[in-house]
């Protein structure tokens, strides 16, 4: 008999999802979730992009720093004023600060809840600037060098 070491393996002290459930979840988290870059990309290959970007920020963090073409619309805003910006047959991409901000979340649910397709970008606006791409503050149009722990810093995508 063959002593096992898993169960001491804090990776696998939990065994991993069945395959499907694993594809299950996943794909799920792909309906509720764009990355950055994506986002990006699809803004940048030209014409509609098929979706619209909002932030969902203060108007000072607005104007400290956007994405360019974003709507802005604070969190709060949204329930009585959603319908004068946004059109509810396209689909809606929310941002707010960063990682460690969960507004993007509570706009993408109350978009949500006002029946609008929803998406929530990962990462915020922090990654955005991060990843090198322009953005838009009061002052004009910025862009910062790529951070080597979050882009690749030759190379066009990360290949994901």
């Amino acid at each position: 008999m063959s002593i096992t070491t898993t169960a001491a393996n804090p990776v696998l002290r939990v065994a991993p999802a069945a395959p499907a459930e694993a594809a299950a979840y996943f794909r799920a988290g792909l309906a509720f979730h764009a990355d950055v870059s994506d986002v990006a990309a699809a803004l940048a290959a030209g014409g509609d992009p098929g979706f619209v970007v909002l932030d969902s920020r203060s108007t000072e963090s607005w104007e400290q720093g956007h994405i360019p073409g974003a709507v802005h619309l604070p969190t709060a805003l949204i329930p009585g004023q959603a319908e004068r910006f946004l059109d509810r047959s396209v689909p809606v991409v929310t941002y707010c600060w960063g990682p460690g901000c969960n507004g993007a979340s509570r706009a993408a649910l109350a978009l949500a809840e006002l029946g609008y397709q929803v998406k929530e970008m990962l990462g915020g606006f922090e990654y955005w600037a991060r990843e090198g791409f322009a953005y838009e503050t009061w002052e004009g149009r910025e862009r910062r060098a790529a951070d080597p722990l979050t882009a690749p810093v030759d190379a066009q995508n990360c290949g994901c």
